[in-house]
């Protein structure tokens, strides 16, 4: 016969009464019927039981297409990035722009005076007087000191402008960083960290050039060729300008054209790049379990298989720069032999001096010098604009998981964990937790054990909102966590995960990262207390010895207690071991669960256990089968029961050649 669930006996009214003492008055066995009555303690903020549509998960952005390229690309990522270069909050920074500008106006005023200098140094040297020659030589020296002024004035132009570039870079790549930590732990179980880390590499790297290119080589240029116009027309006439107004405008057109190919060709040896080095990065992470399966090969031959598509599309883009620069070669030197032609005609009549042709040889060489890099500019901003855009594609992900306007910090006096009819899957049509409820009382050791896929570790990602029920809801100290901060319910839960993932840096940096402030004390009296103190004293560099990459260094039983002091040094008021000690041999689990017993004294803890032997001495086991509660009670009670978790008890301890132990 089936006895009603846990949360069924407390009515209503008399529930906070009954919760005190639920562990001890419910029946060893419990089972979870359908329409049974949400779990709610007395005092506690009614539980949101709206359902949470799967569809409305914030996933991280698709490959873009095409169409996506048109205007993320262009003048909105332009307008997106202002801020960045022109922040409002540092009027320092906006007083450095405008300096850098009015050196590029210096510079561009002293570059275009040159040629004046050089023709009039020309038409000197007709006349072959004293007088002449010292003018010719005045003018040279004027136009040698032009030359070094123009230098003087770009270089400090960059000077004053390079905090403003670094600054930028800076600014963008702390806010991607920041907005990639916000992001729900589905996006990054569904990206590839070597994609996502590329991108931001990419989008930090254009800025830079991005910036110098658009300030300093656009916006001269076209100041410079309307100057060159009204030059050209008030001393050569309308041909002379109309000639070069359509070359250049020819000259971009092409230049244009042929480069929107090409950014097609750049984006596809992009998405290339990206997929050889997630390949790569993701074989390297996972060195060992290539060598368990000797699979070098077929790791080589991946890798082999995106570089080659790789190599393929590099080739296709570097001839089409080829084709890119013919085109541009014509264009310039048709015009440049047309105008200089034009000039020697003039000449030919006496309207122009031999002076005129340095001019107008000098102002196109000049024009034409940055135009010649107008490819490769408009490549460049085209490939800043695309990288940038794909940045702030991951900056505008919007999180699966969100902090409900104006929620307030958890405030732990009694640490009770309460689901309450929980629903909950991964994926659209599959459900994992079906309705689940059950409760932790304050400062107790309850288990949750199950088959595989009964959604033990499940329970560890939502009491940390890595992921938000689709209904139900989940209570610490009578507070939905879905009403208050993350930061203050991540601050108030500790765990000690079945791999304990270390950073590469130091056994005291790892242990410290529990609290922003902790101390060398507190530090030294983690240690102690996770037993891992006179390991690190046998040290050559005690606390300063390196772990290397995810703590490679370490065995897995030293991880664990690095782990743990890192927990003690947060010191939660509510502990999570999820299978803490699963991978570890039986010796080193033994002294684990010594340390895990000692430190969880006085602690509300939740340990998810597939070993029963390490969690017999739990006051409260839950035993889930499919989302759902199939039974609870301490581990004689459930022996008693001959239920499932009887069966899994029966079945380990048959696999450890052991008799079963035997049921009163």
């Amino acid at each position: 016969m089936a006895v009603m669930p846990l949360t069924a006996l407390a009515s209503p009214v008399d529930g906070g009464s009954q919760d005190r003492h639920r562990f001890q008055d419910r029946p060893s066995r419990a089972f979870s019927p359908p329409g049974m009555a949400p779990l709610v303690r007395r005092g506690a903020r009614p539980c949101r039981t709206a359902m949470v549509s799967p569809h409305s998960r914030a996933m991280p952005p698709d490959a873009p297409d095409s169409a996506q390229h048109n205007d993320p690309e262009g003048w909105a990522t332009v307008r997106r990035f202002l801020p960045y270069l022109w922040p409002a909050n540092n009027p320092n920074l906006r007083r450095r722009i405008v300096g850098a500008m009015l050196f590029v106006l210096l510079a561009k005023a002293t570059m275009l005076a040159l040629p004046f200098a050089y023709k009039g140094a020309v038409d000197s040297m007709t006349t072959p007087t004293n007088e002449a020659a010292m003018a010719a030589l005045a003018l040279v020296i004027a136009y040698a000191a032009g030359r070094l002024t123009a230098v003087v004035f770009d270089n400090l132009r960059n000077m004053t402008f390079e905090r403003v570039g670094q600054d930028a870079t800076r600014q963008l790549a702390e806010d991607t960083f920041s907005r990639l930590h916000q992001l729900s732990l589905r996006f990054h179980l569904s990206r590839r960290t070597g994609e996502v880390t590329k991108t931001i590499d990419r989008g930090t790297k254009s800025i830079d050039i991005m910036l110098y290119f658009l300030l300093f080589n656009i916006a001269p240029t076209a100041l410079e060729l309307t100057a060159v116009g009204i030059i050209f027309y008030l001393n050569f006439g309308w041909q002379l300008v109309a000639a070069t107004a359509l070359a250049v405008t020819l000259y971009i057109y092409v230049t244009r054209k042929i480069t929107e190919w090409r950014n097609e060709l750049r984006r596809q040896m992009n998405e290339l790049d990206g997929t050889a080095l997630a390949r790569s990065v993701d074989s390297l992470l996972n060195y060992e379990t290539v060598k368990y399966f000797g699979a070098e090969a077929r790791e080589r031959e991946r890798y082999a298989e995106s570089a080659r598509a790789f190599a393929e599309a590099a080739v296709r883009s570097e001839n089409s720069l080829g084709l890119l620069n013919i085109s541009q070669a014509v264009i310039m030197n048709l015009l440049m032999g047309g105008a200089m032609g034009f000039t020697v005609w003039q000449w030919s009549k006496g309207v122009l001096t031999t002076g005129d042709l340095v001019l107008v040889n000098t102002y196109l060489l000049q024009l034409f010098r940055p135009l010649d890099m107008l490819g490769m500019v408009y490549r460049t901003v085209r490939q800043g604009l695309i990288d940038m855009a794909e940045m702030f594609r991951l900056i505008d992900t919007e999180p699966e998981v969100r902090d409900a306007p104006g929620a307030p910090g958890l405030v732990v006096r009694q640490p009770t964990v309460v689901f309450d009819q929980v629903v909950f899957g991964y994926e659209d049509g599959r459900t994992i937790l079906h309705g689940l409820s059950f409760e932790v009382p304050a400062g107790s050791h309850v288990a949750i054990v199950g088959p595989s896929g009964a959604g033990k570790s499940t329970i560890g990602r939502l009491l940390f909102r890595f992921y938000d029920p689709w209904s139900g809801c989940i209570l610490i100290d009578g507070q939905d966590i879905s009403q208050v901060t993350q930061a203050s319910l991540r601050q108030a839960v500790g765990i000690v995960p079945q791999d304990s993932v270390l950073f590469n840096d130091t056994i005291g940096y790892n242990i410290a990262y529990g609290r922003d402030d902790a101390g060398a004390e507190r530090v030294m009296q983690a240690a102690r207390a996770a037993a891992i103190l006179p390991l690190i004293e046998r040290l050559p560099e005690g606390f300063d010895t390196e772990v290397g990459e995810r703590g490679l260094k370490l065995s897995g039983g030293e991880k664990q207690r690095v782990a743990i002091a890192r927990t003690l040094v947060k010191d939660p008021p509510i502990l999570l071991l999820d299978e803490a000690t699963s991978a570890l041999d039986s010796r080193t689990e033994q002294e684990i669960l010594a340390t895990l017993r000692r430190v969880s004294k006085d602690r509300t803890t939740l340990a998810i256990a597939h070993r029963l032997s390490t969690i017999a001495d739990a006051d409260r086991i839950l035993v889930l089968d499919q989302g759902r509660l199939a039974e609870s009670g301490t581990h004689r009670e459930l022996l008693a029961a001959r239920g499932l978790y009887a069966e899994m008890w029966a079945r380990q301890q048959a696999e450890k050649g052991a008799r079963p132990e035997p049921v009163d």
